[in-house]
């Protein structure tokens, strides 16, 4: 059904191209046209909201984007060249073998109100290491110093629960069009389905309260290097780290001497992220 589901909203997207496409012999104002991006990143680890998911590898992945009058479609995928188990949701199905193990897929609408911009969407993760799940989420931008966004998204599959994320950033000139670009953010989670029950030492299993809290911190460094007017290079560091002590609380080992995690999904710790970006526009 899930797959269906998938098969459906990728032939909707070819769709609303073709549509978008069809008056292109039409005289158009720059807001009316078709315009989009697609981009390859390379990294040394993936980390999504603060958890690890691979290491000793790295991962390449590539994203199209695809906007029209405010509607947008993204396709995201991660390839990991090393796969590993990191997370207790990860079965290490194809334990050390180079993959491509996610493919998400995003459906948003932007409605701009002088420097607000109002963001809200639907995203698809189809993963191969977890079960596939899907999100909606609402998220609001103001475009002043530090262009503070806040967004919120909820679960409504295999992981039921709401994740909330605020975001800071600013942009310096160094040399002629090269920006250093500068950003912050911090997660908080609520979980709320039965998948999100603590580990408990009494019943050494995961029957505790349902793990909520401050979660996951980012910093991060980069700069944008314009090579043409349609292509940038954007190389980028990244520093991840746990916001509380139930993110990062393991609760002993166990019989294969590995950490048990306090949250259900695993412990988070800090991680280095290194890597480039390289985009074109049209």
């Amino acid at each position: 059904m899930k797959r269906a589901a998938f098969l459906i909203l990728v032939v909707l997207f070819h769709i609303f191209v073709l549509v978008a496409a069809g008056s292109a012999d039409e005289p158009k104002s720059p807001e009316d046209k078709v315009a989009g991006s697609a981009s390859l990143s390379v990294f040394n680890r993936y980390i999504s909201r603060g958890y690890e998911m691979s290491k000793n590898s790295m991962v390449i992945q590539p994203s199209l984007n695809v906007s029209y009058k405010g509607f947008a479609v993204t396709f995201w995928g991660n390839i990991d060249t090393n796969q590993h188990m990191t997370q207790s949701f990860d079965p290490g199905t194809a334990e050390g073998q180079k993959g491509y193990n996610e493919t998400d897929m995003t459906l948003s609408y932007t409605y701009n109100i002088g420097k607000l911009s109002l963001t809200g969407g639907y995203i698809y993760y189809g993963t191969k290491y977890a079960n596939e799940t899907e999100e909606f989420f609402l998220s609001g931008a103001c475009d002043i110093f530090l262009k503070p966004t806040l967004a919120i998204y909820r679960d409504i599959n295999a992981f039921a629960g709401t994740y909330i994320n605020l975001s800071l950033a600013h942009s310096f000139t160094i040399y002629k069009e090269v920006t250093l670009d500068l950003g912050a953010s911090g997660g908080y989670f609520i979980g709320s389905g039965s998948y999100w029950k603590t580990y408990e030492l009494a019943t050494a299993a995961y029957t505790g309260s349902k793990y909520s809290g401050f979660h996951d911190g980012m910093v991060k460094a980069g700069l944008t290097i314009p090579v043409s007017k349609q292509v940038t290079l954007q190389p980028v560091i990244q520093y991840w780290f746990p916001l509380s002590g139930d993110s990062r609380k393991t609760m002993g080992t166990d019989a294969s001497g590995n950490r048990i995690s306090y949250n259900p999904n695993g412990y988070l710790r800090g991680n280095y992220v290194g890597g480039m970006t390289a985009t074109f526009s049209f």
